[in-house]
């Protein structure tokens, strides 16, 4: 019986597309496991794009697909990826979530494993607000939402600046976005995916 995870993110300069990679990695690692990785839809112009530099960055991921929200209701777990804004998501993912009413409608989501993920710029810069804010959405939609526990004890670290939190995954880009993940916080975000897709499959037998 093959278990669907769906990784969807959205990712300006590629902080939140490099931990989605590892995110989907840790979930191929489970059994009977069918990954695919997907990005929402670009809402920003391509002027504006190409002043901040995102438009350079996001052409490394071009071949990535694009999400509808409709195909939602196809995976068993979701994970998403989103950087920070302000301490919430930002406008893509949010606008991509918010087409996803006729879901919610016929409860097509309800029972599926949801799971979030996030970059900042800054250490204290809202990463678990964000998270945690997310999570509104996907109860909202009836989801069995999946966090990183502390069996995952590179969240503990002190020996670094790390992301990383019982909510998920997270990485720290630095105020110019010079800062790649680490290799700690990529393999938590490993870690969250194989936990994800391991607790999915475990839904779908009983």
């Amino acid at each position: 019986m093959t278990t669907k995870v769906q990784v969807i993110f959205y990712s300006s300069h590629g902080h939140v597309y490099r931990m989605a990679e590892a995110v989907i990695a840790g979930a191929r690692e489970v059994k009977n496991v069918e990954a695919t990785l997907w990005q929402v839809p670009e809402l920003v112009p391509d002027a504006v794009l190409e002043k901040s530099g995102a438009k350079a960055a996001r052409a490394k991921f071009a071949q990535v697909p694009v999400a509808t929200p409709e195909q939602l209701a196809d995976a068993d777990a979701i994970i998403f990826g989103t950087p920070t804004r302000f301490g919430n998501m930002c406008a893509q993912m949010r606008n991509f979530l918010d087409q996803t009413g006729p879901l919610w409608m016929r409860g097509a989501l309800i029972g599926k494993v949801g799971s979030v993920f996030t970059s900042t710029a800054t250490q204290h810069g809202g990463q678990e607000s964000t998270v945690l804010s997310f999570h509104t959405t996907l109860l909202h939609q009836g989801m069995v939402i999946v966090g990183v526990p502390y069996s995952e004890q590179r969240q503990m670290t002190l020996a670094e600046i790390t992301g990383g939190s019982p909510y998920g995954a997270s990485t720290i880009t630095g105020g110019d976005g010079a800062r790649l993940p680490s290799e700690n916080e990529l393999a938590i975000a490993r870690f969250q995916g194989r936990h994800v897709a391991e607790i999915a499959a475990r839904l779908k037998v009983s």
